[in-house]
């Protein structure tokens, strides 16, 4: 019952005070862990774009397809860590290693180019018409 009554005494305007500490902590890590986990799906959103924009735009013809490309491999090469949405920032939170995702990505642009110039390279076969004739046998009796 005492408790009850510090605790009611000791709430304020924002009702998140309270004189237990094991409660207010308890309430404060949860707090900041809703907002950590907000943060990190929202970064994570924006690493996964640009991965995306990477492979979807990598052997882009068009100018708006290239200029994506470019964009999204000049963010991951990129080093400055200062940046707020940087790799090196983004990673950091996210618990990842920004040069292992950028050489994988590099790894994976070289092979689309190598498979793009050996089919460039191949001879493109032409369907040819061809005459059909029937198997059936006639029957004459």
């Amino acid at each position: 019952m005492l408790r009850k009554t510090i605790s009611d005494q000791s709430l304020g305007t924002d009702r998140w005070l309270s004189v237990d500490p094991l409660d207010n902590e308890i309430i404060q890590r949860l707090f900041k862990k809703d907002i950590r986990e907000g943060e990190e799906k929202l970064l994570l959103a924006v690493l996964a774009d640009a991965i995306e924009h990477f492979q979807k735009y990598a052997l882009s013809k068009d100018e708006k397809g290239r200029k994506l490309f470019q964009e999204a491999e000049e963010w991951f090469l990129g080093k400055d860590s200062d940046q707020l949405l940087s790799v090196e920032y983004i990673c950091g939170i996210l618990q990842l290693r920004p040069n292992y995702i950028r050489k994988g990505l590099l790894s994976w642009k070289a092979r689309q180019h190598f498979i793009e110039v050996h089919r460039a390279g191949r001879p493109k076969l032409v369907k040819a018409p061809v005459a059909h004739t029937s198997a059936r046998r006639s029957k004459t009796a």
